[in-house]
């Protein structure tokens, strides 16, 4: 099974945790805190693996984890850092945040591209020791590491690809001038997955060609099967327009070329400028006059025009080698650019002391995700641990939203669940 998209969701590994721990050796009175750091979390990293036509393993597995960072330890030890996570897709897979359509990353190229970062460690109770505050008995949570639900979207990688009405001649032509084997038939949607095929013309001169499965009108808004497959024109330096030109079907070539290229533009209005040349097939059962006037046609409106009959090998030299000097000319293939994130969206993540107060019954209750942090990692029968505390309420603002809204000496606070009586 042919699958070129696919929607999951990736998670990057949390930071460990911080340690709370305090040196203990004989002999040695008073040792001090030595709480090491948590280890950063696995990254999610995606490699383009040319072993791979498809995305059908993502069909059935649907979410993707890397590991956690270890907690930290004893002695200033340090957690270890959490396992990466690697994912291997078809070249020239694209990944896309899902609702936004935000680039991520192209895999285009033999590199691994990191597409969701781990969380930093947490600091232990050793870097809280001051003259003041000789015994921490907290520490920081590690941070979340970041997570995306990511569309994955295969665009072939080749120079070349062939467009054209259902049974006009594509998978015949691929056939003759590369080593591609398409199933031929003489009926309709016999290509009902993209083929690619190299083309070579000399030792060290070669172009890829890709035979996209037949288009019909309407095929951009979902008609038959080609509008699945026309992403994997997008990429294609140069587009080869076949067309019938012995109309043996009952179609009229000039009108066939007219509805393909409107449904090129209608999916995307950059195809239509896209450079492209058109091969008049099956001329060896058409009339010499139909040929020619198809020919002045296509000429007419600007564009390179050969008569072959891929079936009889007539012409396919000429226009391969015309191909090939054509691409000589052409920039690169397409690669999409990572897109940096909306600006309100990282404002929005550049303030991780957001919080919200809302009153129940009496009962202040305040709601921040960030204090989960805290909280985990606070000894609350601890003096200076709720020193510590009560500085990060301060700091991030909460207790002076508290007293905004009218709080008094005695009300009830729940953070997360956990309640205490306001005092000042």
């Amino acid at each position: 099974m042919f699958v070129d998209k696919a929607r999951i969701t990736i998670k990057a590994g949390d930071g460990g945790n911080g340690k709370v721990s305090f040196h203990r050796e004989k002999f040695v009175a008073a040792g001090g805190p030595d709480g090491g750091d948590g280890g950063k979390g696995g990254d999610v990293l995606f490699v383009a693996d040319t072993n791979l036509s498809s995305l059908i393993d993502f069909k059935y597995r649907k979410r993707y984890a890397a590991g956690r960072g270890q907690d930290g330890g004893s002695k200033k030890c340090f957690g270890k850092t959490g396992e990466d996570l690697l994912i291997r897709v078809p070249k020239g897979t694209v990944v896309r945040e899902a609702g936004t359509g935000r680039v991520l990353a192209d895999l285009s190229g033999p590199d691994p591209v990191v597409v969701a970062r781990g969380g930093k460690g947490g600091w232990g109770n050793s870097h809280f020791a001051t003259p003041t505050r000789q015994i921490p008995r907290f520490a920081k949570g590690g941070y979340p590491g970041e997570s995306y639900e990511v569309e994955l979207e295969l665009k072939l990688l080749a120079d070349v690809g062939l467009v054209g009405f259902p049974n006009v001649g594509k998978s015949s032509l691929i056939s003759v001038v590369s080593a591609a084997k398409p199933e031929i038939a003489g009926y309709h949607f016999t290509t009902l997955t993209p083929v690619l095929g190299v083309v070579k013309l000399g030792p060290e001169e070669s172009f890829v060609m890709a035979d996209i499965p037949g288009l019909i009108e309407g095929a951009s808004e979902g008609v038959g099967l080609g509008h699945q497959f026309l992403r994997h024109v997008d990429r294609c330096r140069l587009i080869i327009h076949i067309l019938d030109a012995s109309g043996c079907e009952g179609r009229d070539p000039k009108e066939d070329f007219a509805i393909i290229n409107r449904e090129l533009e209608r999916f995307d209005p950059e195809l239509a400028k896209r450079p492209m040349m058109v091969a008049g097939n099956k001329c060896d059962i058409a009339a010499p006059e139909q040929v020619e006037e198809l020919r002045r046609y296509i000429t007419g409106l600007g564009y390179p025009f050969f008569a072959i009959s891929a079936a009889a090998r007539q012409g396919t030299e000429e226009l391969v080698k015309a191909v090939a000097q054509r691409l000589q000319t052409l920039p690169p293939i397409r690669e999409y650019q990572p897109e940096p994130p909306d600006r309100e969206k990282l404002l929005a993540e550049a303030k991780p002391n957001q919080f919200t107060v809302r009153v129940e019954e009496d009962v202040y209750i305040v709601e921040a995700d960030w204090l989960m942090r805290v909280l985990g990692m606070v000894d609350m029968n601890d003096y200076e641990s709720l020193q510590y505390f009560q500085r990060v309420l301060r700091l991030s603002g909460i207790i002076d939203r508290l007293e905004e809204m009218g709080i008094r000496e005695g009300d009830t606070v729940s953070i997360l669940n956990f309640e205490f009586e306001y005092l000042r």
